[in-house]
């Protein structure tokens, strides 16, 4: 597939210096794209390499005189490149068809143009929508629901009950709908709660590799329409995660916590249970959160706090040492002089 860059700015809809004829047939980096190719420049600590690239074309927030070639100005340069790497990107290998080395359950209707391969197992009454893609040694449990265009990796399992959108795409190693962890201790042993809901995953969202998201207790574990998972994120029983809110990779969200739209959580973070983050809150990576976050604001560190404060506190966590110090040489001091009134 190749696009013009006339085509390509009118897509992203910037202003082109150079050739509108000029073809481009795909994308990448500044340090290893080739002639045919288009890159972006964004971070000027990138800029020695803008010189050197042999892209043919660059998406530029501002033209610049380091480049030679054709430019096209944008006001987001990566968001335009992610744009256009959609059309040259090569879908998912199908599998023509419905394998008969896969099992499929009583009842289970499965949508036209289905890619189903070896080695799939399908249960009873479930219902996959059109141009759905499931790879070897995925699970699907009774009673799923999964909608079309849906794209389910290798081994992935999805648990019974479990009602998945349109246009999801889930990655290797997932389990989606094994039990909360819920537990009541009576004496010293530990009393299982049965957990008798479901997950439900709204449309558009793409769900990392190796993630956990358990079964609700009651009710519904949620994810709204385009929330993003990096790989191993933890989602436990009963959270609902707002629409288009990102969690990057360890992240472990306890049970019942409420997340707005829009939000960000960052790596390694980890939220105590039955708190609510605000829409459009960002968490620092590493914070712990013991409380509910204001909508609108940024907390980091543990336990999280607003982040302006946040960073007067790490300052002074790198003073510490030298503020013990002068500490005990004032202790010293002081106890001399109280030595001296004594006499």
């Amino acid at each position: 597939m190749a696009l013009t860059l006339k085509e390509i700015a009118e897509i992203v809809n910037g202003q082109l210096k150079g050739r509108e004829d000029l073809l481009i047939t795909g994308v990448n980096s500044l340090e290893l794209a080739k002639p045919g190719e288009i890159s972006y420049f964004k971070d000027k600590r990138y800029k020695h390499l803008v010189s050197k690239t042999k892209a043919s074309a660059l998406f530029v927030s501002e033209e610049t005189d380091l480049f030679k070639g054709a430019q096209i100005i944008v006001p987001n340069p990566a968001l335009a490149l992610a744009k256009i790497a959609n059309y040259f990107l090569k879908p998912p290998l199908r599998h023509p068809g419905i394998s008969k080395h896969s099992y499929i359950g009583e009842n289970t209707r499965i949508g036209k143009d289905a890619s189903i391969y070896p080695f799939v197992y399908i249960g009873n009454n479930v219902s996959i929508g059109d141009n759905a893609n499931i790879f070897p040694g995925v699970f699907v449990g009774d009673n799923v629901k999964i909608g079309d265009n849906v794209v389910i990796y290798p081994n992935v399992v999805i648990l019974n009950d479990t009602v998945i959108g349109n246009n999801v795409i889930i990655h290797s190693g997932t389990v989606i709908g094994s039990d909360g962890f819920g537990f009541e201790r009576d004496g010293e042993v530990h009393i299982k709660i049965p957990q008798k809901g479901f997950v439900q995953i709204d449309d558009d969202v793409e769900i990392g590799a190796g993630n956990c998201i358990d079964r609700a207790t009651f009710g519904k574990t949620w994810i709204k329409r385009g929330v993003k998972t990096d790989n191993l994120v933890h989602i436990a029983h009963n959270v609902v995660v707002g629409e288009n809110s990102l969690i990057i990779a360890q992240a472990g969200i306890s049970g019942s916590v409420v997340i707005g739209k829009n939000v960000i959580i960052a790596g390694q973070v980890g939220i105590v249970d039955h708190v609510e983050i605000g829409d459009h809150s960002i968490i620092g990576p590493q914070s712990g959160v013991p409380k509910s976050i204001p909508a609108g604001s940024i907390f980091s560190g543990t336990p999280a706090m607003p982040h302006p404060l946040f960073l007067k506190t790490s300052a002074l966590i790198q003073k510490l040492p030298d503020m013990h110090k002068k500490l005990l040489e004032m202790e010293k001091k002081i106890k001399k002089l109280e030595e001296r009134e004594k006499r």
